[in-house]
Formats: C-alpha cells, sequence, structure tokens
C-alpha cells in the first residue's frame, strides 16, 4: 500500500507539472536580432495575451505543451510549443507580403496597405537612421519614385530642394506640405530641420489627388506626413544612438598652379596683342614671384569638416500612460571656413488612458538652429592669384591680395565678419479623443491643437578688417505665431462584408508674422560692433506685420466589400485670407477613387504565381493659394528724397493689387497596380498619372509707365505626366545570408499649355508654349572658330578662337533670333537601387541614384577669367592657335551674347553605403544590454558625370547674384556610428 501511495503521489505530482501554467519569459527580435516591442504573445489554449515591451522582453503564464503565437504587423506570424523550458527566444522574419498588412498613415486617420486607394508610399525605414543628414529629405533623394529631392547646396544646415510628381505651379510655390503628428509644419514657420530624424517612426508621401484631396488648398503638390515615436507598455527602455565623421569637398575644380597662371597671363597679352611687362599681372604679385611661393587659396579657404549627432531617449509606462522623451545635439563644422551648424532639438510625446473611452496626449518640441559665423569666399578663393598676398605684415588679412587689383578681396575677409542667424522652434500639440459605447461604438472624436512659436534672430557687423572703413552693422528680428485647431470625426462600422469608414473635419488655422530691422552705417571703431548700432552716424529701421487665415470643412468616406472592391470618395472645402473681395475667398476640391483586389477574387485562389494583385483608379481636384499675403491690395511703398534741402518721406508704387485672385487648380488621374510574386519574394507598383493645372497664380507683367512693373494673375495652364516604379526582390533567402534589392524609377514630362491666352511665348521670362516650365534657352554652340575658317557667311563679327555657333535662321549673321530651346533644367527621369545583403549578423547596403535628362547653364565656365585678371580652373582651359581646341573660347573671347554654356547635368553617383553589424543575444546578456549596433556610412562617395565644374547638382552662383557668398560644393562624408538600447 505504501508503495502504491508513493506512485500515485508521483503520478498526481507529474500530472500537476504537466497541467499547471508556468512562467515563460523570453525575448522577439527580427532578422538581425534587434528587440522588436509591441508583438502580441498569445497562449492560443488559455487564450491569454501580453505585449513585447520596449526591449522585445516578454512574461506568459504557459504549460508544457500549450502553444504560443508572436504576431506583428509586417512580420509573419509564428507558433512555438512549450517544452520544459521556462525562456522561450524568437525571430520573427519580415513577411513577404508586409506591404499588405503594414497600416499607413493617409491623413487624419491610418488605413491598411491592401485597403489604400489613392497613391501613397511609405519611406523605408532603413533610410531614416545610420545616415549622416541633418535633414531627413536628404535621406530621401532619389530613394522615393516621383520624390524629386535636389541637394542643391552642401551649405550645413540647407534644406534640399523637394518637387512631388514635378512643377505645376511657375511662380507660386510648389514645395510638398509636410505635417507632423497631424498638425502642419508648413506655414508655420518651420522646417524639416526641425525635426529630428532619430524621432521619426514613419513617413508616408501622399501623391495623387485621391490621397491629397483631403488637404484641400495644401494638397496640390503633394504631402508629406511625419509620425514621430510614440511610447510603449513595459519597463522603461533608454535608447542612444550617435555618429561622428568627417565631411570633404567631393571634387575639387582646382585652379592653376604658379606656373599654369603665369603661362595663362602670357597668352592672354598675347591673344590680345599687348606687350608683356612684368611675369604677373599685378605689382602686389611679383614678392612671391621672386620668392618662388605660391598660395593654395582653395585650401586657404577650406578645411576638414567634421560632423557629430548625439541622441539620447527614453521611452515606457503602463497600458494607461505611455511616454517618449528624446533629446538630440548635433554639431557640423563645414568643409569651408566659418561655415558651422548646431542644433539642439527636445521632444516629450505622451499618451494618456484617462478613461476607457478618453485617451489624451501631447506631442511638444523645441528645436534651436544656430548658423552663426563669418565665412570665407570659395568664389574668391578660385579667382586668386597663387602670387597673391595672404596676410599684411602684420598678421592680419591682405584685403586686396593682388594689389593693385581691386575687383577681388582676399576669400578670408569673411571671417573678420560677426554674423548671427539663429532660430527656434517652440511647438505644442494636444489632442483628445473620445470613443463612443454601446450602440455608437465604431464612433470617435478628436480634438487636435497645436502651437507654434517660431523666433528668428539675424545680425552682422563689417568692419575696417573685412573692407568697411566706416564700419556697417544691421540687426533683424522676425517672430512667427501660429495655430492649428482641428475637430475631427470618424466612425467604422462592419456589416457581414461590407466595411465603412467615414471621417469629417471642421478645422481652422491662423498664422501672425511680424519683424524689424534696424542698421547703422559709420561708426568710431569696431570694438562694439553689433553690440551698440545706436553708435552708427547714420540710422536706418523699418518693420513689417501681416496675417493669414484659413478655414477648412473635410468629409471622407471609405467603403469595403469583402476586401475586394474599394471605394474612397473625399470633398474639402477650404477658406483663405490671401483671396481678394471681388471673388470667392472658398474653393471646394472633391476626389474619387476605385480599388480592386483581384488577388482576393476566388478565381485567383489557384494561382500560386501571384500572391498580390490590386489595381487602383482615382481622380480628383486640388487647390494652390501659395502665394503671399495682401497680393490681392494695392499698396504703397515708402521712400526718402530731398525738398528744399531736408530730406522728407513720401510714397511711391509698391504692390498692385488683383481683388479678383482665386484658386489655383490642379486636376489630378491616376492609375496603379501593386503587384507581388512567387509568394511575394517580388512585390512592388507601377503608377502613371497626369496634372492639369489652370488658372495659375503668375505675375503677369506689365508696362512700367503704369507706375507697376508685374501684377498676379489667374492665367496660364501646365500639365505634368509620368510613371512611377517601384520594385522590391528578394534574391536570394538563405539560412545565413540574404539579399535583397529596392529598384525606384520615375519620369516626368512637364509643359506649359497655356500663358496668357494670345497663343504667344514669353522670351523675357522664357516660358514656352509647349516646353517644359525651366528650359534653357540660348545660341547653340558648334565649336571654336579656328584660324582660317571662313567666318563671313555665318558671324562676321567672329575672330580665331570665338565660339562658333549655329545660324539657325540662315540670315548669314549671329542674332537673337538664332536662340533656340537647349534642354530642361529638371532631369527627364530619375532612379534609384538600393541593394542589401545580409549575412548572420553583418548587413550591408549600397544605393546608387541617378538623375537623366537635365541641361543647365554651367557659372564654372561662363565667368572666364575675366579679362585676363582672375586665376580659372584648369580643368577648364582655352583656346590656342596651337591646341585648337572646340569646346572653349580664347581668352581674349568676349562673351557680348551673354552665352550661358549649357551643359548635360547628367549624373549618376554612389549615394550612400552602410556597413553594420547588430550584436547577439549571447553578447547582448554578457553586457546586459538590449540591444547594439555598430555602423560606418560613407555619403555621395562617387558621381560619374559629363559635367565640368564643381558638381552637377550643386547651384555655383557667379558673382554679384543673389546667393553667390554662399557657394558651397557637394560634400562627402564618412561617419562611424552605434544604436544601443538598455535592459
Amino acid at each position: 500500500m505504501a508503495l502504491l501511495a508513493i506512485f500515485v503521489i508521483a503520478g498526481a505530482g507529474h500530472l500537476i507539472a504537466q497541467t499547471v501554467p508556468a512562467e515563460i519569459s523570453g525575448t522577439v527580435q527580427d532578422a538581425k536580432g534587434v528587440p522588436i516591442p509591441g508583438v502580441t504573445v498569445k497562449n492560443l489554449t488559455s487564450a491569454k495575451v501580453v505585449v513585447s515591451d520596449g526591449n522585445g522582453r516578454y512574461k506568459i503564464a504557459a504549460a508544457k505543451g500549450e502553444s504560443l503565437s508572436y504576431s506583428y504587423i509586417g512580420y509573419t506570424t509564428i507558433t512555438q510549443v512549450v517544452a520544459s523550458q521556462a525562456v522561450v527566444n524568437v525571430k520573427l522574419q519580415e513577411a513577404g507580403d508586409k506591404t499588405l498588412n503594414d497600416v499607413v498613415v493617409v491623413g487624419y486617420g491610418t488605413q491598411k496597405r491592401s485597403d489604400v486607394t489613392g497613391s501613397v508610399v511609405s519611406v523605408p525605414k532603413a533610410r531614416l537612421s545610420q545616415l549622416p543628414v541633418t535633414n531627413v529629405m536628404q535621406a530621401l533623394e532619389g530613394a522615393v519614385a516621383g520624390v524629386n529631392v535636389t541637394t542643391t547646396s552642401s551649405v550645413p544646415g540647407k534644406e534640399p530642394a523637394t518637387l512631388v510628381r514635378g512643377q505645376n505651379s511657375i511662380n507660386a510655390n510648389s514645395g510638398p506640405y509636410v505635417v507632423v503628428d497631424g498638425v502642419p509644419l508648413t506655414k508655420t514657420g518651420g522646417s524639416l530641420n526641425d525635426i529630428n530624424p532619430n524621432d521619426i517612426a514613419s513617413m508616408e508621401i501622399l501623391k495623387d489627388a485621391s490621397a491629397t484631396a483631403i488637404y484641400g488648398t495644401n494638397g496640390s503638390n503633394g504631402v508629406i506626413l511625419i509620425t514621430t515615436k510614440r511610447g510603449t507598455s513595459g519597463k522603461p527602455v533608454i535608447r542612444y544612438s550617435g555618429y561622428a565623421g568627417l565631411e570633404n569637398l567631393a571634387h575639387i575644380l582646382t585652379p592653376r598652379s604658379g606656373e599654369e597662371y603665369l603661362q595663362k597671363y602670357a597668352d592672354y597679352l598675347k591673344q590680345t596683342n599687348q606687350v608683356q611687362q612684368r611675369p604677373v599681372p599685378n605689382i602686389g604679385e611679383l614678392p612671391a614671384y621672386n620668392a618662388g611661393t605660391t598660395t593654395d587659396w582653395v585650401k586657404e579657404a577650406t578645411q576638414q569638416g567634421q560632423m557629430q549627432d548625439h541622441n539620447l531617449s527614453i521611452s515606457g509606462g503602463s497600458p494607461d500612460v505611455k511616454y517618449f522623451i528624446s533629446g538630440d545635439y548635433l554639431n557640423q563644422k563645414g568643409v569651408v571656413k566659418g561655415y558651422q551648424f548646431n542644433r539642439v532639438a527636445l521632444r516629450s510625446n505622451l499618451d494618456v488612458n484617462v478613461t476607457s473611452f478618453l485617451t489624451v496626449g501631447t506631442s511638444l518640441f523645441l528645436t534651436s538652429n544656430n548658423y552663426d559665423g563669418g565665412r570665407a569666399n570659395l568664389l574668391f578663393a578660385t579667382a586668386m592669384s597663387p602670387y597673391g598676398q595672404e596676410y599684411n605684415a602684420n598678421g592680419t588679412y591682405a584685403i586686396y591680395p593682388m594689389n593693385p587689383e581691386q575687383l577681388y578681396t582676399n576669400p578670408l575677409l569673411g571671417l573678420n565678419t560677426t554674423q548671427i542667424s539663429r532660430t527656434t522652434n517652440i511647438n505644442g500639440n494636444g489632442y483628445a479623443e473620445i470613443k463612443f459605447p454601446g450602440a455608437l461604438t465604431g464612433l470617435k472624436f478628436r480634438l487636435n491643437a497645436g502651437y507654434t512659436y517660431f523666433p528668428k534672430r539675424e545680425g552682422s557687423y563689417i568692419g575696417r578688417l573685412a573692407n568697411d572703413m566706416l564700419g556697417t552693422a544691421r540687426s533683424f528680428n522676425a517672430s512667427t505665431n501660429s495655430y492649428t485647431i482641428e475637430n475631427i470625426l470618424t466612425y467604422s462600422k462592419d456589416i457581414k462584408k461590407h466595411h465603412f469608414d467615414f471621417t469629417a473635419l471642421y478645422s481652422a488655422q491662423e498664422r501672425k508674422y511680424n519683424e524689424t530691422t534696424a542698421g547703422a552705417v559709420g561708426f568710431i571703431n569696431d570694438e562694439l560692433g553689433l553690440d551698440n548700432i545706436g553708435a552708427g552716424a547714420t540710422q536706418t529701421s523699418a518693420s513689417y506685420r501681416d496675417r493669414y487665415g484659413l478655414n477648412s470643412q473635410m468629409g471622407r468616406l471609405f467603403y469595403s466589400y469583402d476586401s475586394r472592391y474599394l471605394l474612397t470618395l473625399t470633398a474639402r472645402r477650404d477658406g483663405s485670407s490671401v483671396f481678394g473681395v471681388n471673388t470667392t475667398k472658398y474653393g471646394v476640391f472633391p476626389s474619387a477613387a476605385i480599388g480592386w483586389n483581384i488577388s482576393n477574387e476566388s478565381f485567383m485562389k489557384n494561382v500560386s504565381l501571384v500572391n498580390n494583385l490590386k489595381l487602383r483608379l482615382s481622380y480628383g481636384k486640388t487647390g494652390n493659394e501659395a502665394i503671399p499675403v495682401y497680393r490681392t491690395i494695392t499698396t504703397d511703398g515708402t521712400a526718402r528724397s530731398p525738398f528744399n534741402g531736408i530730406s522728407t518721406i513720401g510714397v511711391q508704387a509698391g504692390n498692385l493689387g488683383n481683388t479678383s485672385l482665386q484658386w489655383e487648380t490642379t486636376k489630378t488621374a491616376n492609375i496603379g497596380i501593386d503587384f507581388g510574386i512567387l509568394k511575394n519574394r517580388i512585390n512592388g507598383s507601377i503608377e502613371a498619372y497626369q496634372n492639369k493645372t489652370s488658372g495659375l497664380l503668375l505675375e503677369r507683367s506689365l508696362p512700367i509707365i503704369t507706375g507697376y512693373s508685374k501684377v498676379f494673375d489667374n492665367i496660364g495652364k501646365t500639365e505634368n505626366r509620368g510613371l512611377e516604379l517601384t520594385l522590391n526582390t528578394q534574391n536570394f533567402v538563405g539560412d545565413k545570408f540574404r539579399w535583397e534589392t529596392m529598384l525606384v524609377f520615375a519620369t516626368n514630362k512637364n509643359k506649359i499649355t497655356s500663358l496668357y491666352g494670345d497663343g504667344k511665348d514669353d522670351l523675357g521670362n522664357r516660358w514656352f508654349l509647349g516646353q517644359p516650365i525651366s528650359v534653357v534657352y540660348d545660341y547653340k554652340m558648334t565649336g571654336v572658330w579656328q584660324t582660317g575658317e571662313d567666318v563671313s557667311k555665318q558671324d562676321p563679327t567672329a575672330k580665331p578662337g570665338s565660339l562658333k555657333f549655329a545660324d539657325l535662321n540662315g540670315d548669314g549673321k549671329i542674332t537673337a533670333d538664332d536662340r533656340t530651346i537647349l534642354g530642361q533644367i529638371a532631369p527627364k527621369w530619375t532612379g534609384g537601387i538600393t541593394n542589401t545583403f545580409h549575412y548572420k549578423n553583418v548587413n550591408l547596403s549600397i544605393f546608387i541614384q541617378t538623375a537623366q535628362g537635365m541641361t543647365k547653364n554651367n557659372p564654372d565656365l561662363t565667368y572666364g577669367d575675366e579679362t585676363g585678371r582672375r586665376n580659372t580652373p584648369a580643368e577648364i582651359g582655352y583656346w590656342t592657335p596651337e591646341n585648337m581646341s572646340q569646346t572653349r573660347p580664347a581668352l581674349s573671347y568676349n562673351n557680348t551674347l551673354g552665352y550661358g554654356y549649357a551643359s548635360d547635368a547628367s549624373y549618376t553617383r554612389i549615394k550612400d553605403v552602410t556597413l553594420s553589424y547588430v550584436f547577439g543575444q549571447s553578447v547582448l546578456d554578457k553586457l546586459h544590454l538590449g540591444s547594439l549596433t555598430v555602423y560606418a556610412s560613407g555619403r555621395n562617395l562617387h558621381t560619374f558625370t559629363k559635367w565640368v565644374g564643381w558638381d552637377p547638382e550643386n547651384n555655383y552662383f557667379t558673382r554679384g547674384s543673389l546667393d553667390w557668398v554662399n557657394n558651397y560644393p557637394i560634400t562627402r562624408t564618412f561617419v562611424f556610428g552605434l544604436n544601443v538600447s538598455l535592459r
């Protein structure tokens, strides 16, 4: 009996061990070993559900033999049977059809990717991290089909130019509308420079009217939606990400050496029939020439660039209170002396479930941008003689290095000036969301409120050491105050196979702007400079203030039947303060879209090759009011004039108002196909679109005798057509090695279809019917006239060494009538290819970008040597009777026709390469870390191009133009960084 009792007890104990739940814990990671927070872990037997914390860790009650399910959006759900172990670590693989399961932001809400009927593209998350960029748009260049991002300058802190599906407007703003966490960033004074890329959780770009019409007047040029990171339930997670590295000029257009400079001078005198008096042009160059010393002025004006960024965040919370707090410090020391950019950014996101039906939250951030610093002048550095004198005997900069030549001053004089440029963005957004219970389940009301205060300060003082013998001070202060209030009502309902989503909106926006300027000239000394403008002998001051307002109503209905047939109807009504009294300030912008999930049809069930196939069609209308305020009002400016020996203030013609101004309207048609084949190892989308814009807000030229030179009017039409392709392929998938490719391609054809209604072109503005908005209109160069060639029948004024142009009208001479369109400035097509390789914990990403079909005037060729007075790049060259160049003119050639040297600006660039290593769990356990990734990244590594100059993408300005001081070529960057999270 005793023995039987022992067996009974033992058997009971064994039974208890199998039936009494034990606590199972572990970590959920992705294929790279990075923890995944928010994974749903479900015990399929007991229906118990938990969610992984910020470090991917979870705990759940489960007995041996029970099954645990691990699911997360974008990853393949797996099931794990519990054995005897107490720790179960799992890795989730990205789902081949993850694009269908992803929840994407579509404006005032979210949708499953499979339900989207408009053109919405999600930016690959890999582009949002591990790249040395100060502005998130720099990471998108060439990486998103239909989004043309152009880095025209690498000036630290400068924003790139962005166009979505081409340029619709001529004079009005064509940039996309940016919304962060549901509240607009555009029109508040701020920019994407104010957003820390490390804070971004997702980024969507809305491209067609169905997607953008919900933003009405703000959606005509595309919409960029940014969602920042939020907190998750679980213990606090501390993350650090940072990088540091070096910057250099990607390509240096090297000036001539001493010997080459001397030869150029001798050749110039020979070609202009002058007698050479000395080996150098100026007396001030003789001491260095006689001493045999030269100065590398580009080297003197540049330096080793440096870049570092440090970001620290903490997130966590309970099921009812979640928080995310981050701080970022970025410091960039430019490659041209004096240029720098500092950014300090703080963010606090909070979500609180006050009750079961009420949730409130905030999104607060503060960003301080500092662009201070007197700057060297790179254009003058390339102009200096290598025998020029850099310093005076007392160690100060020589004002005229090539004395007595006074056309060029020392390129380093700007370092002796005081320059202040700072902005601060203080942004506070809050929301309250009510979910209605019972019979009203599915009904939600959300109130969004946002306020932005954006102060800006600029100041400068130029004194004696910078060649201003009187001293000039200027102080500028401006501030922008903006608010946005949105009332959003949504209702979601399922009736058998029918699904309905309705969204209604009423919103109001207001922006107030004011500025004051103070200046003075004539200071006794330079000691106080900008700190005492009142000490100046001649005082100036000015001020300005304006207000902008927008009221909007919107409704959107989404309907789905059995996840097969989709319909989206949207209408928005906007009222803008920029329009006049003779017309309505309101515009209505409707759109409609249909979608057909073909792969969900019964006849597709046995088609194993195709996993996803969806057809999308949309048509709609959007508006554009992107002109300055008060253009409907006729205003006068002030002017001082002497009267009886006294300076008297009078008025002069300012802006001629047009009280009939109304909306610029764009009608858009879009057709798209989303596809996935071979178990979604090949997936992507193909889209074609047509945008027709009418009633352009165009500045019409007026006879100056009227007192006004121009006036805004609704005239002209443009058209954009394009094709876009996005393709993702999994080329090889193995246990240890994977290879993936992402390819994007976009083509855009832009043209002006109407201007003033008279069927005529506008030669003065270079606007031509049937041609792109921005073209190069110039003479067609066919070579260089050589010695002995007969010029009488084509260009009687030409001489050997003169540029040879085509006589297009055949009148035997070169006149303005021989000009023609040589090409378009915008690319005809763009593309990018990213290859990513994974081997165990090592990842390598290589991104190549291209832009083709661009033609630009080349200022590096245009400025020549300015009648022998400057140095020129050795790469450019010049004609001589001996070398018989067919591409460059003689040094004696005067460009009286103003030829711009149109050049092919197409290029292909190794844009960025990133190599990273993700540490495995065993190492993390030893280090007591949640995750650790180290990486090295290079950007703008090499450019393949026919362009002769600094860079084909760079806007390099000639002396005297608006922004000629800030000439700053494209830079190459190398950084090392790490991302780490603590347990």
